[in-house]
């Protein structure tokens, strides 16, 4: 459900100015990591926690940091979409959906989580419930309503959903209790927040000061406001940087749109802000379409672009087998692993892999102000090339970009390039003083490290 946040977020950014003065502190263990969407019903054939719980080896290997769970909670009936309804119409805050397990299975895939070193949050819908939580008998007064009294949804074709309204006292109390609950009861580790900008700001704040109470936790919030980074979030969308990057694969953009976004979101957002970097989620894949179909044959240098600029990136889930079909949303829609594993050996994982151990070991991409800045590498190839280096304490990433259809020979200058880096693909070493004279195919890329 992002599709009127996402424009009113993008306007927003495009049109503030100044930096956000501070952001809230994160958990020591976030600065390195990444962030892998799971959506439990098509994520396998039986859509269940324990399923989830058999790949968590695999997503440690890849590199995965922290694992994001689309809603586990009961989907309402009432009014339901589709078959088997909306993952973010739910009837129940403090329960999971049967379809996926119990709570014991829950409690033990993040025990699974935890034992690989890894951090798991779930997906949380404070802004709306489905017309059958228990909530709309026994708390009517916690619901918006029009001039005749009547429930209203939130959105006109979200009729699935009751808007919830945070001017009432008790539904704060309530939801902030809520939330309490999963980190007490399961020992999750924070929450990714849907429409997080439709709920107002100060609730968040309250909600996050209450939770780190309890455990220092991981708040992501489906919005791009920068002062939602002040006291309540860890990281937001960055939908300006995502939409940028389809229009450059379609031809209707070029890197001096994208360079200018970079520059506009460090002087928007507090040093420290995550930014979740992304070329798919759950929302763009069902609506819009998978990365492969929306990017075509720069999807894969897209998806390095995104692990290497400031900010976190994301994997949904079957990213990394170059999923390229649209998995519907209200109904059961599974991700065919076998078949596309057959296909294509192991497509994006090996990338994947290199990219998400990458950003735990080298200190140049380390999330918020802990990671080396973005600094432009002057080339001959404007507006088609985009090069830049991060560094932190000995440890670099200079990266070149072709950002279009056609192969370029590009030169490169400055004595920041100099020095003797590992091609993180291939792994054969190169040196460079302060000039390079490089060939790239088509959406083609190279990511040295040192």
């Amino acid at each position: 459900m992002i599709i009127l946040a996402a424009l009113f977020s993008f306007l927003f950014v495009s049109q503030s100015s100044g930096q956000v003065a501070a952001s809230i502190k994160h958990p020591d263990w976030s600065y390195n990591q990444s962030i892998y969407e799971v959506n439990t019903r098509q994520f396998s054939k039986e859509g269940t926690f324990q399923a989830v719980e058999k790949e968590i080896p695999r997503l440690k290997k890849m590199g995965v940091g922290i694992v994001w769970l689309m809603p586990v909670h009961p989907i309402g009936v009432k009014n339901r979409k589709g078959s088997l309804g909306s993952y973010y119409s739910v009837k129940d805050y403090l329960a999971v959906d049967p379809m996926y397990g119990t709570i014991d299975d829950l409690k033990s895939l993040v025990k699974t989580v935890h034992q690989n070193k890894m951090h798991i949050i779930i997906d949380w819908v404070a802004n709306h419930t489905s017309w059958d939580n228990n909530l709309i008998t026994q708390h009517p007064d916690y619901y918006t309503k029009d001039s005749l009294g009547n429930i209203v949804s939130p959105v006109k074709d979200w009729t699935d959903v009751a808007d919830l309204n945070y001017d009432n006292p008790g539904l704060r109390r309530y939801m902030i209790d809520a939330l309490k609950f999963w980190v007490r009861e399961c020992d999750i580790d924070g929450y990714r927040c849907d429409v997080a900008d439709m709920v107002p700001t100060d609730f968040w704040a309250d909600a996050r000061k209450e939770l780190d109470e309890i455990k220092p936790v991981f708040m992501l919030a489906e919005a791009e406001k920068p002062e939602l980074h002040e006291r309540c979030f860890d990281m937001t969308y960055s939908w300006g940087i995502f939409g940028i990057m389809k229009k450059i694969a379609v031809g209707e953009n070029n890197t001096l749109q994208l360079r200018a976004q970079l520059k506009q979101e460090s002087n928007s957002f507090p040093a420290d802000a995550y930014r979740m970097r992304f070329t798919e989620n759950h929302d763009e894949n069902s609506w819009n379409g998978s990365a492969p179909e929306k990017f075509g044959a720069s999807a894969e240098m897209f998806a390095v672009f995104t692990n290497v600029i400031p900010g976190m990136p994301l994997v949904y889930n079957g990213q990394e087998v170059c999923n390229d079909k649209r998995l519907l949303f209200f109904e059961k829609d599974p991700i065919s692993w076998d078949s596309l594993y057959a296909r294509n050996a192991m497509c994006n994982f090996d990338l994947y892999k290199k990219l998400l151990h990458l950003k735990k070991t080298n200190k140049a991409l380390l999330n918020g102000a802990k990671g080396g800045e973005l600094k432009e590498v002057k080339t001959d190839k404007d507006p088609t090339v985009f090069a830049f280096i991060r560094e932190r304490e000995n440890n670099k990433v200079f990266v070149i970009f072709n950002m279009s259809k056609n192969p370029v020979t590009v030169n490169l200058a400055g004595e920041e390039i100099a020095g003797r880096y590992k091609d993180l693909i291939t792994g054969h070493e190169t040196e460079f003083i302060d000039k390079a004279n490089m060939k790239l195919d088509a959406w083609g890329y190279k990511v040295y490290i040192k």
